[in-house]
């Protein structure tokens, strides 16, 4: 993949207290710096250095190579919708605003490379299943929660056995109910793929959750699979070289206007 000039990229994931999030994120931005012919820098909206502003005004000054923006996100919940453009528009710095790496919206298609890194993340369980669930996040807004039923609907089609999202918080099923779903569905041996990007607290308590209503096997987190990094690349691409309508700013260098009460996501969700 290549730009005419080669833009440097921001991968930004939320954060979180646990570092093995910071670590799997920054081994994703590791993977793509591998690859592309500018710097990679994951940033973090919470929790962990550096933050979107430290990293976008520690870039080098480049007029012809505005920094792109990757979303490291899986749905355009509420930190897609809201806390990134923000942290954007805070920074203060020009940038173009990539899309998220799931679905941004209700019935839209998952991008073949995120169903693919699903697909390898389950086959490193080296078993055999008649049913999945699909693990998650989870989030209050239903427009998102909808594009992971979608995945789900995704990975159930390609493998050819019933498949329902469970989730970590703000949602329902939980994982436990999903596996009682699926297995409602008639299926005797119910594996879990994992829709996080990295492993934490959410990760563990599905994980946990789907154990428990008697899961055979639960996948690890997407993380540096090589998809996954396509993905990241991709996202990049579809951005770098797009001229805003009319000379205008890009993507991204603007501020929103904050959420209302009904709006803002549950604390503990915010706090994964």
């Amino acid at each position: 993949m290549t730009v005419t000039e080669p833009a440097p990229i921001v991968l930004v994931a939320h954060g979180s207290q646990d570092p093995r999030s910071a670590s799997t994120m920054r081994c994703v931005a590791a993977g793509a710096a591998a690859r592309w012919p500018a710097s990679v820098t994951a940033a973090f909206l919470d929790f962990n250095p550096p933050s979107v502003r430290s990293a976008l005004r520690g870039l080098p000054p480049r007029a012809a190579a505005t920094p792109v923006v990757v979303p490291a996100l899986l749905t355009r919940a509420y930190h897609g919708r809201v806390d990134v453009p923000d942290a954007l528009g805070s920074s203060g710095v020009e940038a173009r605003l990539a899309r998220v790496l799931g679905p941004d919206q209700q019935g839209e298609a998952a991008d073949p490379r995120l169903l693919a890194a699903l697909r390898r993340r389950l086959s490193e369980l080296d078993l055999s299943y008649d049913g999945l669930v699909l693990l998650a996040a989870g989030t209050a807004d239903a427009a998102a929660r909808s594009t992971v039923d979608g995945v789900a609907a995704a990975l159930s089609t390609q493998l050819r056995v019933p498949c329902v999202a469970g989730y970590a918080s703000s949602s329902s099923p939980t994982a436990a109910e999903a596996v009682a779903a699926v297995h409602a569905l008639g299926a005797t041996r119910v594996a879990a793929a994992s829709y996080f990007l990295a492993p934490g607290r959410l990760h563990d308590t599905a994980a946990a959750s789907a154990r428990s209503a008697g899961a055979h096997g639960v996948a690890a987190p997407l993380g540096a699979a090589e998809e996954l990094v396509d993905l990241v690349l991709a996202r990049a691409v579809e951005v770098a070289d797009a001229k805003s309508p009319g000379g205008s700013r890009p993507t991204g260098a603007f501020l929103v206007q904050g959420p209302t009460a009904s709006e803002r996501e549950p604390a503990d969700l915010r706090a994964a």
